[in-house]
């Protein structure tokens, strides 16, 4: 067992640490602390992970190795897969060791047990199994043919009413279960199967049903498994898995509001409407996608911190003779990474706001539960967008050192991909988003609490936040304009017409939302040092974005000439300002230092990792090869 300490005093350095409270909470040694312990343990340190030359099997053993060392660790994988924030943690500080790790925890804890535990109220079942990790669970719902529109899935489940259960059939190629890790790796296996629910001849909508998949060598009789292809980064078992006429009883069934058959054989549901079913059934996806996040924001502080790291260590030379310095203190080189810092703590923020939010609303009424659900997905795909582009910069900025495995960067350079897409394609929800504020009508404010009128100071958040919402309301404004030139196209053409600046309006909305955060966490703290060091960062956010956007808000006449002409020289005033103290601000993550230690370029003596023990620097001076012997 883990205690769940291991957050206070993990610096020496107040500002640190209070900049540590703002990124990861008042309770932080709660909510993060037992995760924090357990990646700087033996099993989770990278000398145990995948050196090279350990094959793709191999690598794929270790993960659910270290899965099983997990859930030791744990004193209940049920609390955790019932507390989103234990969930968001889990993510947030696995991702940055282990990718493929993160991903089947991810499945098992959250769509699996989480699912499971949803719906035990309608129907307790044993879950011994589950939570000691006799049997991995996983979640199969997307097939060949359907992913974003997962509630077209054409796999059926037939009630047959002579043996009170249910047939699973795949019916077609395109109907197989994509991706779903169903492999022999890990041990026998159950999943959550998303089927069409066909009871009387009538479809009722898409439901899951749990069913075992696999024994300790093989996929059960009726269930066929095949690998796919290797795809990048971390080697997961992803399968095609299919149904041959599969028998399980009917209280495979996961019940509840949205549907059950009864012991008479009747389907009943106090939920109308075949989508609103499928949404209930597998409601657990919106945790999936705050996890997501999560496991973007472990992964951008992770290589953010080895760039810095590495900038400080990495001694280079210039034309004229002059003793070498720190590559970091080369504006090319600090500036990315100043920008970089400032991004990372507002994904954090925002993160934490969402995480928040949508922990409010778990009674809450429809309306307020479907707000946060927005909330989630433009947060989702803002954050693991922004992720990617993060690590991409940590990894350019670190050279051919960043290219290597050992270094700890090429495995979240692919695994972000994985977020990307991953509970929800991103384009696919900030889509879904778009029309929904669009149709909504609901524009930025047209002022920022307390804003000062325009022209403003650029050195004033309450402007600052104008701004913002000025670009918000530039997009949707022409999304709708768009809309209403084609009033009476087919709904595919209208909303083709406003789809391009509607998710610049998404995009506008998640800056917004991020600064606001920041505001917010700027306020909270007193007067002091760490006080500027988030000011700095906050405006330096805003501004970035600002800047991308200086001719529209020059032209809607919320900037003048003269400001937008200085915006580039305030950014690099904030650059200089932030680039100087990037160490500090990189310790503030609290990453272990045992875990740092795993990536030789965040330590001074990088290059003894490439030493040579039989190379002739370690011989005498002058003595031949072999001499010694």
């Amino acid at each position: 067992m883990i205690d769940s300490a291991g957050i206070a005093g993990a610096g020496t350095d107040p500002v640190v640490d209070r900049l540590t409270t703002v990124l990861l909470g008042e309770d932080a040694r709660r909510e993060h602390g037992f995760w924090r312990r357990l990646v700087a343990t033996e099993s989770f340190r990278r000398p145990a992970g995948p050196p090279p030359g350990l094959s793709p099997d191999e690598r794929l053993a270790l993960t659910y190795t270290r899965l099983h060392c997990l859930n030791e660790a744990l004193d209940s994988g049920a609390r955790v897969a019932a507390d989103p924030r234990a969930l968001a943690a889990l993510h947030e500080w696995l991702a940055p060791l282990d990718p493929a790790l993160t991903t089947v925890a991810g499945i098992h804890y959250n769509l699996f047990l989480g699912t499971l535990l949803d719906h035990d109220a309608d129907s307790p079942r044993d879950l011994s199994d589950f939570l000691r990790l006799r049997r991995t669970g996983t979640f199969l719902c997307t097939e060949v043919a359907h992913g974003n529109d997962a509630a077209a899935v054409e796999t059926t489940a037939t009630y047959d009413r002579a043996r009170d259960g249910f047939v699973l059939h795949t019916p077609h190629s395109g109907a197989q279960k994509f991706m779903p890790n169903t492999g022999p790796a890990g041990g026998p296996k159950t999943g959550l199967v998303a089927a069409r629910l066909i009871v009387g001849g009538a479809d009722h909508g898409v439901f899951l049903l749990l069913v075992p998949l696999t024994d300790e060598v093989r996929p059960l009789p009726g269930v066929r498994v095949r690998r796919l292809p290797a795809r990048m980064g971390s080697p997961v078992d992803h399968c095609l898995t299919s149904f041959d006429q599969v028998f399980v009883g009917r209280d495979a069934l996961l019940g509840g509001e949205q549907g059950r058959v009864g012991d008479d054989g009747v389907f009943r549901s106090a939920t109308d409407g075949r989508r609103r079913r499928f949404l209930t059934s597998v409601a657990r996806v919106t945790a999936g996608r705050i996890c997501m996040s999560a496991s973007a924001v472990g992964s951008a502080r992770a290589t953010l911190a080895v760039a810095v790291r590495y900038g400080g260590h990495r001694y280079i030379s210039g034309i004229r003779p002059s003793p070498p310095v720190p590559v970091l203190a080369h504006r090319s080189h600090h500036g990315p990474l100043a920008a970089a810092m400032a991004t990372v703590f507002a994904m954090s923020l925002l993160h934490r706001r969402v995480l928040d939010r949508w922990e409010a609303v778990a009674d809450r009424p429809a309306a307020e539960r479907a707000a946060a659900q927005r909330l989630v997905d433009v947060a989702k795909g803002w954050i693991t967008w922004q992720a990617r582009a993060v690590i991409v910069e940590c990894r350019e900025r670190c050279g051919a050192q960043g290219l290597l495995e050992n270094n700890g960067m090429t495995e979240l350079v692919t695994g972000v991909e994985g977020a990307v897409t991953a509970e929800g394609d991103n384009l696919a929800i900030h889509v879904k988003a778009a029309a929904d504020m669009l149709f909504a009508a609901e524009p930025a404010p047209q002022d920022a609490p307390g804003a000062a009128p325009s022209p403003g100071d650029l050195t004033d958040p309450r402007f600052l936040a104008g701004l913002l919402a000025q670009v918000e309301r530039t997009w949707f404004a022409r999304a709708s304009a768009r809309l209403a030139r084609v009033p009476h196209a087919d709904p595919l053409e209208r909303w083709n017409a406003a789809a391009g600046p509607a998710l610049r309006g998404v995009e506008a909305h998640a800056y917004r939302l991020a600064a606001d955060a920041y505001a917010e966490a700027v306020d909270a703290l007193p007067e002091g040092q760490a006080r500027e060091r988030l000011s700095e960062l906050a405006r330096l956010f805003a501004l970035g974005w600002i800047e991308r956007n200086a001719g529209d808000l020059l032209v809607a006449g919320q900037l003048t000439a003269e400001q937008a002409d200085g915006l580039a020289e305030t950014v690099e005033r904030l650059v200089t300002a932030v680039g100087a103290h990037l160490p500090a601000l990189a310790d503030s993550f609290a990453i272990p230092g045992e875990v740092l230690a795993d990536w030789p370029i965040t330590g001074a003596g990088y290059v003894d990792a490439y030493d040579d023990p039989d190379a002739p620097w370690h011989r005498a001076s002058g003595a031949p090869a072999g001499s010694e012997r």
